[in-house]
């Protein structure tokens, strides 16, 4: 893995490094001491994990977070800082962090929490090319009831069963899945025309549908931020960035709400089920 921290003391950029190489953790690429310059060396650098403090000159530690997720979402991001207040601890993990470890830190728990960042990296990595395996070798999927009945119940849970455009993707998951085929490796207007419905009718009812979803994810994030569904489902069937415009907009601090994602949700369905 390779690492960059971004942290306004020296001496605990000295310690964090020495902690992760000497841990054969990997391996820190580069470090930071406020977050505009992290920024700007970031997202032009080959980074896996990235530490960074809560309070910095010039970009705070959440706003960094966010800019880094939006440009660079597979990087997972790890706060190492001394704030304690709920709301604020809150606000990281909104944000788009892992976890959160307190200063003064300890030896022991950073190897812990990075070991654990960097097995659920490879983890979701492996899963990845695994399901690309199943998808090209065509394994045999479940019976078409069976298939149907788990669309029904995870759209049910998101409250999208009574708008239009879910019955266009319940349609399109059923083709893809008597087609045998996954969705990346197929168009969405060529699957509509195959329906026989125009593509950009469909487009926007599904829109809507998702949107609906997404609405009602938001506010159960809203409600509380560690709901199994919340975390099961509202990075993998929407754009992280998307639930969290919308739980802005829905808290009203924000002008307009998140944006529904249709090949984000089917590819994020289609896993589910």
């Amino acid at each position: 893995m390779k690492y960059y921290i971004v942290d306004d003391d020296e001496g605990m950029v000295r310690v964090l490094t020495k902690i992760i190489e000497k841990s054969n953790l990997g391996e820190v690429v580069g470090f930071a001491y406020d977050g505009e310059t992290a920024l700007k060396k970031i997202l032009v650098s080959d980074v896996n994990i990235v530490l960074v403090d809560f309070l910095m000159p010039k970009l705070d530690g959440v706003s960094l977070i966010r800019e880094i997720k939006q440009a660079k979402p597979d990087i997972c991001l790890i706060m190492v800082s001394q704030v304690s207040h709920e709301e604020l601890v809150t606000s990281a993990y909104e944000a788009g962090i892992e976890f959160f470890i307190s200063k003064p830190i300890n030896k022991v728990e950073v190897e812990k929490v990075a070991q654990l960042v960097a097995e659920k990296m490879e983890l979701q990595k492996m899963l990845g090319k695994i399901q690309r395996v199943i998808n090209s070798k065509l394994i045999p999927t479940a019976g078409r009831k069976d298939k149907l009945k788990d669309v029904k119940r995870l759209l049910g849970v998101l409250g999208m069963l009574g708008e239009k455009g879910t019955n266009d993707i319940i349609r399109i998951v059923m083709y893809l899945n008597e087609k045998r085929k996954p969705y990346e490796e197929c168009d969405l207007n060529t699957i509509c025309s195959a329906l026989g419905e125009n593509p950009i009718i469909v487009k926007q009812r599904i829109r809507r549908a998702i949107k609906k979803g997404l609405t009602n994810m938001a506010y159960l994030g809203l409600e509380d931020y560690y709901n199994e569904q919340f975390q099961s489902y509202a990075g993998v069937l929407f754009d992280f960035g998307s639930v969290k415009a919308e739980m802005a907009y829905l808290k009203g601090q924000g002008k307009s709400g998140g944006k529904a994602n249709i090949d984000k949700f089917m590819e994020g369905l289609l896993l589910q089920i």
